[in-house]
C-alpha cells in the first residue's frame, strides 16, 4: 500500500511518499479500514511543518475515513463494507475530558491516516452520516467535533440564540451551519470581502470584515442592540481575544478553540471578569460526543463546505494551499 512519512525534523519537503507491506488481519475486538479520505487541519500543519515535533517517520493526519474490509473476532459494531470515519482522542469513549495532550492523536502521538489502510481497535471508529461521501465524512473528526461540542455539548446551544465565528476555517464554517440549523442568528468575520459573502450565502445574519474594522467587538454589540452575542467560537487566541470578550454578552460563553495568533498574550481579567463569561478551553471530543454530533446531522441535513481536492501524492501541495490561507472551508486529501 501506499502512505507518507514526515522526516525529522518536519516541514512541507520533508513529507515522502512510500510503499509499505499491507497490513494483515484484524485481531480480537479490531477491523480493518481502507481508507479512502483524509483532511487538513491546522493541529496537522503543526505536525508536518515542524513547529509540533512528531516523531521520525511518523505517518501523518489526524482525519481518517473509509470502509470496513475486515472485522476480527468480537466485533460487533461494524460489518465489513460499513463507512466509518476516525476519532481524534481514540482513548476518550465517552464522559468528562481526560485528556490534554496530543500523545495518543493519530499523525501526532501515533501514526495517523496518510496512508491506503490501518488496522485499528473498533472504538478508533464510528459509522460515517448516512449519505456522506469519504471525502466529507473525513472532514468531521476534528474540525466538525470541534464545532459541536462549542456550541452544543459545552455551550448549550438552542434556537434564538446568538453566536459569533472568527474567519472562514472548517471549524468556524461548520460551528455556522450546526448555528443556523438549530435555529441561531449567526455573525460571521473575516478579512475577505469575497469570503464574506460566501459567508451570506450560508446563512450569516451579519458580517463583519476586521480589517476594515479591527475594533469588531463594538460592530458585533451594535448589531445585538448592545447585548453582546451568546457564544462565541474563538479560533485566533491573543490577537482575538479582547474583542471576543468585549462582543460577548453577560454571562455568555467562549469557546477557545484555536491559537492562530500566537500561544500566549495578556488577557483583559478586568473585562473579562465584569462580564461574567465563561472562557472554557476546548480541544475537540469525545467518541460519545463525535456519535452524537453524527446522529445531528443526520437529522438536520448538514454538508461539509470542501474548498479542494488533493491526491495523496500531493499531500504537501495541499498544504501549501492551507498556508496561502485562500480557502473557504476544508481542504481534503483522496486516498
Amino acid at each position: 500500500m501506499k502512505l507518507v512519512t514526515l522526516a525529522s525534523p518536519g516541514g512541507l519537503d520533508r513529507l515522502r511518499l512510500q510503499e509499505h507491506d499491507a497490513p494483515g488481519e484484524p485481531g480480537p475486538g479490531e477491523i480493518r479500514v481502507r481508507i479512502h479520505a483524509s483532511s487538513l487541519n491546522f493541529h496537522d500543519y503543526g505536525v508536518v511543518s515542524g513547529a509540533m515535533p512528531t516523531a521520525e517517520g511518523r505517518i501523518p493526519m489526524s482525519d481518517g475515513a473509509g470502509v470496513v474490509e475486515a472485522i476480527g473476532e468480537g466485533v460487533e459494531n461494524f460489518s465489513v463494507g460499513d463507512s466509518v470515519v476516525s476519532t481524534f482522542f481514540p482513548t476518550w469513549l465517552t464522559g468528562p475530558a481526560e485528556v490534554g495532550d496530543f500523545h495518543t492523536v493519530p499523525g501526532d502521538g501515533v501514526d495517523g491516516y496518510a496512508r491506503e489502510a490501518v488496522i485499528r481497535p473498533q472504538t478508533w471508529f464510528t459509522h460515517a452520516p448516512r449519505g456522506y461521501s469519504h471525502a466529507q465524512a473525513a472532514t468531521l473528526t476534528t474540525a466538525g467535533l470541534t464545532a459541536w461540542r462549542a456550541l452544543v455539548v459545552e455551550g448549550g446551544l438552542k434556537a434564538g440564540d446568538s453566536v459569533l465565528v472568527l474567519g472562514t476555517g472548517g471549524v468556524s464554517i461548520f460551528a455556522l451551519q450546526f448555528a443556523k440549523a438549530m435555529g441561531a442568528t449567526v455573525i460571521a468575520t473575516s478579512s475577505s470581502d469575497d469570503k464574506l459573502a460566501r459567508l451570506e450565502s450560508l446563512g450569516a445574519d451579519h458580517t463583519i470584515n476586521y480589517r476594515t474594522l479591527p475594533e469588531w467587538g463594538a460592530k458585533v454589540k451594535e448589531l445585538t442592540a448592545g447585548r453582546g452575542v451568546d457564544h462565541i467560537v474563538e479560533v485566533g487566541g491573543p490577537g482575538t481575544l479582547a474583542q471576543s470578550i468585549e462582543a460577548v454578552r453577560i454571562g455568555g460563553h467562549i469557546s477557545l478553540i484555536g491559537v492562530l495568533t500566537g500561544r500566549g498574550g495578556d488577557i483583559p481579567t478586568a473585562k473579562l471578569m465584569a462580564k461574567q463569561a465563561r472562557l472554557q478551553g476546548i480541544i475537540v471530543g469525545s467518541r460519545a460526543h463525535q456519535q452524537e454530533m453524527i446522529r445531528g446531522i443526520e437529522s438536520l441535513g448538514i454538508e461539509p463546505v470542501i474548498d479542494r481536492h488533493f491526491a495523496l501524492d500531493e499531500i504537501a501541495v495541499a498544504f501549501r494551499h492551507q498556508e496561502s490561507q485562500k480557502h473557504f472551508g476544508k481542504i481534503c486529501l483522496d486516498i
